[in-house]
């Protein structure tokens, strides 16, 4: 390491220099102690003089270095003169600290030798220290889906059992402050509860390691367990990935668990998905990984009656032998240190690590690297077209992981289709975007308590750091070149098979509705036993504006895609099986060749599938409809969507005829009906309410403080202060609610015909003022000659009008009475029926000009 500075001022310590040479001695770039065989000192007549070639010891490069630098500035054997020296600072080794060696790994990159940088766990987290592994296995044949037995509730009587395991849970409310390797500081506790005896059959749970989610183990038998999961960190939700271990088994016997605090309403262990089981002896002795165990699965609502409701999984499982080490997960896990034992593996690979390069892409909230890879060929740099892969973003979706796994075994193998994509690409890769939640056994969330996948769009770059350097190495990547796909890995909890979420906006054309369906077309075709097609939706909603594809989408990259992976199986192809990590890491391999295919300079295979789109398109809308136009949603199936869709609640509300809150009758689910948008208010109405010492009227006389919200209509609206507040006479009426309710926004005909009635009316009363209807329907046809006069929050009504009825109060009934205050009809003791009622309104003063009043009819559908 060299430093710039004057050689005259050698004789004085720099501040400079003492600062460097603690910064770099902290970091490891210099060792030893100052001898004087290394020392360069200043002449008295201001040269610089070498004493390296007279000290008779070895010359380590830096000082050689130094002379050379000097020999070459002033040839050999002399020296610089003192006019020299004033004139330009030096280049000099920084004195007495011997010679630099490797720089310490500031971000750890994983490495051929040394051990693996221990993930970083927040401080509430125990951490056991044992290291967790398990082999990989291909089942000998597929493992079908089981029989789903009927969901019906089960007791669990987790009330008279007995605790046998449980963490401690973070206290509610809490939020990340600080992590470091190993968890919490200090001694284990002991949440498993002590074996009385070897004749003790009480199993011994386990999930203080690497994705491991467990808070609570209840005995409720013999052999029968009631689980609870440990919601995402720092949230009060999110629960769905399990698992854990157990030991103390005993062998033949039938064991039953059910974990009690589901999250989701539908899961695909209703549709025969069995869950995930690995036994530590049979790996060890016969070299069998993790395989699917289970009967009687049952999927169901609980009854404990709170909301949102908890779901619960219940399942039968036997142990292979006694005295075993076993694990139950949700799917196939794969860790933070399962990914980085992969990397160093690839960086310790002369052949691989020269195609691919392993970087920092940033660090994480607890601290962990989030890694990103950089896969091309050396040459053709400028021209090459660029794809983005990311996976992980949730970590409870593990096959996301296996799948971009098995893309990096292919495009950094000797393939000649991977040599290939090499040339024509640059692959940037980031196989892991949430290590945090990956670490503490998280479903969704990272630690900042949120969803990364809803981050893209706002998210800061200190909440969610990974997110946010991701798409700003996108915004770079798509200044230098075209980035010609983004893909995404996910899982999915609710639909089998392999599917993708798109991009279509409903604008741009036909033809760009179609290219952005080409792709995942054309992966069904070379996966046809794992990718479903029919399954793919391509809708942008509101609520997926912040999640990567959409975000990717907006940002350039036409062809945006989430890849979801079913927790499950596939149906397709005559199978009905589970899954294995073979078929997993057999959609990167699919992925790689889609890409060629798409690629392809030849337009034949690209023309085929546009032409099949099409005729699919055509085919779901029915012959002889164009489908260019069609909205999104009438281009795809009904299936259901993202797993971020389904609501933790029940799916009955309360919502009136009109489809207001808080009235009506109960809605069955999939008959509720949108609820219009409600109306913007205008600036001034925002201003009255927040005017000091002013008084609202409300409809039904009483006086209500503006800090509170407006009525519908603020036509009645009142200042106590305005110079033409006219106290309206006192009624003596009953807040009872009419017999024939008032029509809302969505009764317009009803409305109008109330609307006309009154009309005539005023009409019969005061010739000429047909035009002072409700101002709220007469505006449009205000004309400024006559001069408009503005009310509070509401449209201009003319001025002529409003003067023709500034004094008039007309209450028209047939058998009934009406308050001209009120506005409303109150239905007489012979109980006919109401006719019209109209009222003058004063409204507040509003601007320049105050006091207007304006002719309000109880009829009005804004009231």
């Amino acid at each position: 390491m060299w430093l710039l500075r004057h050689p005259a001022a050698q004789a004085v310590p720099e501040p400079y220099d003492s600062f460097m040479h603690g910064h770099l001695y902290y970091y490891g770039y210099f060792q030893g102690q100052k001898t004087a065989s290394q020392q360069s000192s200043v002449s008295p007549r201001g040269r610089t003089e070498c004493h390296c070639a007279d000290s008779g010891t070895r010359q380590d490069p830096s000082s050689r270095a130094a002379c050379s630098l000097l020999e070459l500035r002033h040839g050999a054997g002399s020296s610089p003169g003192p006019s020299a020296a004033l004139r330009a600072p030096q280049m000099v080794p920084l004195q007495g600290y011997g010679s630099p060696r490797e720089p310490r790994a500031l971000f750890a990159l994983p490495s051929a030798r040394g051990p693996l940088p221990a993930p970083r766990w927040p401080i509430e987290c125990e951490v056991i220290k044992e290291t967790i592994e398990h082999i990989e296995w291909i089942p000998p044949a597929p493992e079908p889906f089981c029989q789903p037995t009927d969901h019906q509730w089960l007791p669990t009587g987790e009330e008279q059992g007995t605790v046998v395991y449980q963490l401690s849970p973070v206290p509610s409310g809490s939020r990340f402050t600080r992590a470091r390797a190993g968890g919490a500081p200090g001694p284990l506790s002991s949440p498993a509860a002590a074996l009385e005896g070897s004749q003790d059959n009480t199993l011994l749970f386990e999930s203080r390691f690497e994705s491991g989610n467990l808070q609570k183990a209840v005995k409720v038998g013999p052999y029968e367990y009631v689980l609870t999961l440990r919601p995402d960190l720092y949230t009060a939700k999110h629960t769905q990935w399990f698992y854990f271990r157990v030991q103390n088994t005993r062998k033949d016997t039938v064991y039953c668990f059910t974990i009690a605090n589901l999250a989701k309403p539908k899961s695909l262990y209703g549709q025969g998905m069995c869950p995930l089981f690995y036994s530590q002896k049979d790996a060890q002795s016969r070299g069998i990984g993790w395989r699917r165990v289970g009967t009687d699965i049952r999927y169901y609502r609980g009854n404990s009656g709170e909301e949102p409701a908890a779901f619960c999984l219940s399942w039968s499982a036997c142990f292979p032998h006694d005295g075993d080490t076993c694990y139950f997960a949700h799917s196939y896990p794969y860790t933070y240190s399962d990914l980085q034992r992969y990397l160093r593996a690839v960086a310790g690979d002369p052949a691989r690590s020269q195609y691919c390069v392993v970087r920092a892409l940033c660090r994480s909230l607890a601290g962990n690297i989030v890694y990103m890879l950089t896969i091309t060929a050396p040459s053709g740099g400028a021209a090459k077209r660029a794809v983005v892969l990311s996976a992980r973003v949730h970590p409870g979706e593990s096959g996301g992981s296996w799948a971009m796994q098995g893309f990096l075994d292919f495009i950094l193998s000797a393939a000649p289709d991977a040599q290939l994509l090499r040339q024509l690409f640059v692959f940037k890769v980031v196989p892991m975007l949430n290590p945090d939640g990956v670490v503490v056994g998280n479903s969704r969330c990272s630690l900042a308590g949120r969803d990364p996948n809803r981050a893209y769009r706002t998210g800061s770059r200190g909440s969610f750091p990974a997110v946010w350097h991701l798409r700003a190495v996108v915004e770079r990547l798509l200044a230098e070149r075209e980035v010609v796909l983004y893909c995404d890995f996910h899982g999915h909890s609710r639909k089998n098979n392999v599917f993708v979420y798109g991009c279509d906006g409903g604008r741009g054309g036909s033809e760009a509705r179609l290219r952005e369906r080409v792709f995942p077309l054309m992966l069904s075709k070379n996966a046809p036993d794992k990718f479903s097609f029919s399954s793919c939706k391509f809708k942008v909603q509101k609520s997926k504006e912040g999640t990567g594809r959409v975000v990717m989408w907006r940002m350039g990259i036409a062809n945006s895609y989430t890849i979801e992976v079913a927790f499950g199986g596939s149906t397709l192809g005559g199978r009905n099986s589970h899954f294995t990590v073979e078929d997993l890491k057999s959609l990167g391999y699919h992925l790689c060749d889609t890409l060629l295919d798409f690629c392809d300079p030849s337009p034949a295979k690209f023309q085929q599938c546009l032409d099949e789109v099409d005729a699919l398109l055509r085919q779901r809308l029915g012959s002889g409809q164009s489908w260019s136009d069609a909205p999104t949603s009438e281009l795809e199936s009904s299936t259901s969507g993202s797993d971020s869709s389904v609501s933790d609640g029940s799916l009955e509300r309360r919502e009136s005829p009109w489809g207001q809150k808080g009235q009506g009758a109960t809605v069955a689910p999939g008959q509720l009906q949108l609820r219009r948008r409600k109306r913007l208010r205008s600036r001034r109405v925002r201003n009255a309410t927040r005017r000091p010492n002013a008084t609202q009227w409300s409809h039904g006389g009483d006086p209500v403080s503006m800090a509170q919200p407006p009525s519908a209509c603020h036509s009645g609206t009142r200042s106590a202060r305005s110079p033409t507040f006219v106290p309206q006479q006192p009624q003596s009426w009953s807040p009872k609610p009419p017999s024939v309710p008032i029509p809302t926004r969505r009764g317009r005909g009803a409305a109008a015909e109330l609307h006309r009635a009154v009309s005539e009316e005023l009409h019969r009363a005061v010739p000429g003022t047909r035009t002072a209807e409700c101002h709220h329907h007469t505006a449009a046809r205000a004309t400024r000659m006559e001069g408009n006069a503005t009310t509070a929050g509401h449209r201009r009504a003319p001025r002529s009008a409003i003067a023709a009825t500034t004094a008039i109060s007309v209450t028209t009934t047939s058998s009934g009475t009406a308050s001209s205050r009120g506005g409303r009809v109150r239905p007489s003791s012979r109980g006919a029926t109401a006719g019209p009622s109209l009222r003058v309104a004063v409204a507040a003063g509003c601007g320049r000009r105050p006091g207007l009043t304006a002719l309000r009819c109880s009829a009005c559908t804004r009231h």
